[in-house]
């Protein structure tokens, strides 16, 4: 009832194009499968915990883009965390997407504190098998240290864009991409690679001119002063090779036949083909969930997604024939790394 009505909608419209994508991955992802007393089994989650940060913002878009893959995985429970407003209490849009996204309980706390809490368990917050969610630099923090008590998502840093274009791209278009990332966070990272020393300039001027009317302006200025950069190459493959290296969260093609370049990318978070596909399409309503890698984590790391609130169960079942074909290779490798009592363990059966 607090909740203005067209938010609502827009959030229930992004919540089904989240669950819709996510149950797409999941048919296409990992699969049951059991040949010659060799089986693979997948099992939910039991209990994962979403991170969501508060206090003087809300992010309901954080809330359906970690708990939805992880309902659609088939997780036994969610629960919420997230630090109350200056009022005392957690934003109605973050307890709007948590009803949408089927969350289970809700715990109004923040911090490090919420981090340790999911953990490790208290008195009336459950210990959880993972924990989700981007915040701050305590919250990360807090994340990498307890990693190995319970799974984590990831260490989240500063948002990052990296827009590639050519002389055929909209300066427009490129220098609101750019502001669109840098008034997340002093520290966000706003780059744009060209191939058009005169498009360096419309953007730069473009910057400049749409600075000027945002609410977030000194955020926004003091991130591209610290973090931006605007960088003039010889051609688009040399701005891939740059791309790939930095391994950006978000990767922006705005060059003609964008989609030619796909297959020359090898690490990105989410990578946006064409001018009509800007981040912000990304960050709330096209699908796929926000949360990606940074700080150059996508040479090696993933986005959010189902494989996240899975696990696989090896199984085993030796039947006669294979015991006597398998089980002297194996008493030959114990004894070879010293290993007697494995040796006789596998001889008894014969």
């Amino acid at each position: 009832q607090e909740v203005d009505e067209k938010l609502v909608s827009a959030l229930k419209l992004a919540a089904e194009r989240i669950r819709s994508f996510h149950t797409i991955q999941k048919g296409n992802i990992g699969r049951e499968f059991g040949e010659l007393g060799l089986s693979q089994l997948i099992r939910p989650l039991g209990l994962v915990g979403v991170y969501v940060p508060g206090g003087t913002a809300c992010y309901p878009s954080t809330v359906l883009m970690t708990a939805i893959p992880a309902r659609v995985a088939g997780v036994k429970e969610v629960i919420l965390v997230t630090p109350p407003g200056p009022n005392g209490v957690v934003s109605p849009p973050t307890l709007v997407a948590a009803d949408i996204a089927q969350v289970d309980r809700i715990f109004s706390v923040g911090g490090a504190q919420a981090i340790a809490a999911l953990a490790f368990g208290t008195d009336s917050i459950p210990r959880v098998d993972k924990i989700c969610g981007p915040g701050n630099i305590f919250v990360v923090l807090a994340k990498k240290l307890v990693y190995g008590v319970v799974d984590i998502d990831g260490l989240q840093g500063p948002s990052e864009v990296l827009i590639i274009a050519d002389e055929t791209a909209n300066p427009e278009y490129c220098a609101a991409d750019l502001l669109a990332q840098a008034e997340h966070d002093p520290l966000a990272s706003a780059i744009l690679i060209t191939t058009s020393s005169r498009l360096a300039d419309e953007v730069n001027q473009q910057v400049e001119q749409q600075l000027k009317g945002l609410p977030r302006k000194d955020i926004a200025a003091e991130s591209l002063a610290n973090r931006g950069k605007i960088v003039v190459v010889t051609s688009v493959d040399e701005a891939i090779e740059l791309a790939n290296l930095y391994a950006p969260e978000h990767l922006c093609l705005m060059v003609d036949k964008a989609t030619s370049y796909i297959s020359k990318v090898s690490n990105a978070g989410c990578i946006f083909v064409g001018e009509k596909s800007t981040t912000v399409l990304g960050d709330y309503v096209a699908g796929p969930s926000h949360v990606l890698p940074t700080g150059g984590t996508a040479r090696f790391s993933s986005p959010l997604n189902i494989t996240d609130f899975i696990k696989f169960i090896n199984l085993i079942s030796i039947d006669e024939v294979s015991l006597k074909q398998l089980a002297p290779e194996a008493s030959i490798i114990a004894r070879a790394e010293g290993l007697e009592a494995h040796a006789r363990a596998v001889e008894k059966r014969l």
